[in-house]
């Protein structure tokens, strides 16, 4: 469920977005609002989703906020009781990045039999990097001669990956994808150096 307004506190919006999810909205409101700090709403994205976990199937919120000078990405998840809490609890958990902070935004649209013409995207993925998170993926290093058994070290590439979301238009609509192309393009705008 996204929005965007230039010149306005979408706020109400969002907690609206979040009520229409049915998810525990008093318990993910709080923790979006307790992060956000108090800063005016810019834009936003609400993905509610289903997960499987071995037998149970739970149920997942994410919410993207943007505000006039961070980022704010919050999650709740639901978990059945266990040791230290008998009793099934909800966990969110929230990030909030600067946006000078931010070095990439990326966003790839999949887009259904490209010959027929521009149509809506199918499927959006948008990764967004701040250097919070790496990833290094190594391998073996070799020359080119078959016969050689010589250490070469290793050769690898270092990625950032500290935030990627997938929304397809077969699983949450049409209106999802266009809403976090939206969330995308507004933090793009704001994240221009």
């Amino acid at each position: 469920m996204p929005r965007s307004t230039r010149d306005a506190d979408v706020s109400h919006d969002l907690r609206q977005a979040i009520h229409r999810t049915g998810y525990y909205p008093e318990v993910v409101t709080d923790g979006v609002f307790s992060a956000a700090g108090g800063e005016e709403v810019v834009s936003y994205f609400v993905h509610h989703e289903t997960t499987f976990d071995h037998e149970e199937v739970r149920r997942h919120l994410t919410a993207l906020l943007l505000t006039p000078t961070r980022l704010v990405i919050a999650h709740t998840d639901e978990h059945p009781g266990d040791d230290m809490l008998p009793e099934p609890y909800t966990s969110t958990t929230t990030e909030a990045v600067t946006l000078t902070s931010i070095r990439t935004v990326v966003v790839t649209r999949m887009v259904a039999n490209p010959t027929a013409g521009v149509a809506p995207p199918a499927e959006a993925v948008l990764t967004i990097g701040w250097g919070g998170v790496g990833r290094i993926d190594l391998e073996p290093a070799a020359c080119s001669d078959p016969s050689c058994d010589a250490d070469h070290g290793y050769t690898g590439t270092l990625a950032g990956d500290d935030y990627t979301l997938r929304v397809s238009a077969a699983a949450e609509g049409a209106d999802a994808v266009g809403g976090l192309l939206a969330f995308a393009d507004a933090l793009s705008a704001r994240t221009r150096g």
